[in-house]
């Protein structure tokens, strides 16, 4: 894409709208992966034992992490100081996806596994354009 490109509105609207529904269907899955330690933190222990080997989380810590996660999710769709959030959220999705290294070479059981990479891709490419995503963003100028 040339200069010239992005500088057509046309673009420049296409590109806010685009970064927009990224970010919110980004926060939508961490979003309900942080309701999930409130209304099954047991899971969230599971989870943590499972795919972290950190075992006997209690319940407490499942739900500080999950205010914690709810925050954080929030922060992000509102676009609240973007460098820190969008980066918390790709490396947070990063830790998840590859901590679930072992499903990916067993992939006909495990094809929900596959989802968490383009979605990691989502927030890469989201964390990069950072500066242009400004459709309705509390840092929006």
């Amino acid at each position: 894409m040339t200069h010239d490109e992005i500088q057509n509105p046309q673009i420049t609207q296409r590109l806010e709208w685009s970064l927009l529904a990224l970010r919110v269907s980004i926060f939508v899955v961490i979003f309900v992966w942080s309701l999930d330690k409130f209304f099954n933190p047991g899971h969230a222990s599971k989870i943590f034992e499972i795919f972290y080997g950190v075992q006997g989380v209690a319940h407490t810590l499942v739900y500080v992490l999950g205010a914690i996660q709810v925050l954080l999710a929030l922060a992000f769709l509102a676009g609240f100081q973007k460098r820190i959030t969008y980066g918390a959220i790709f490396l947070l999705h990063g830790a998840s996806t590859l901590s679930s290294f072992p499903q990916y070479f067993d992939p006909f059981n495990n094809l929900l596994f596959f989802a968490a990479w383009p979605m990691w891709g989502a927030c890469f490419a989201l964390f990069m354009l950072r500066a242009l995503d400004t459709k309705f963003t509390v840092s929006a100028k």
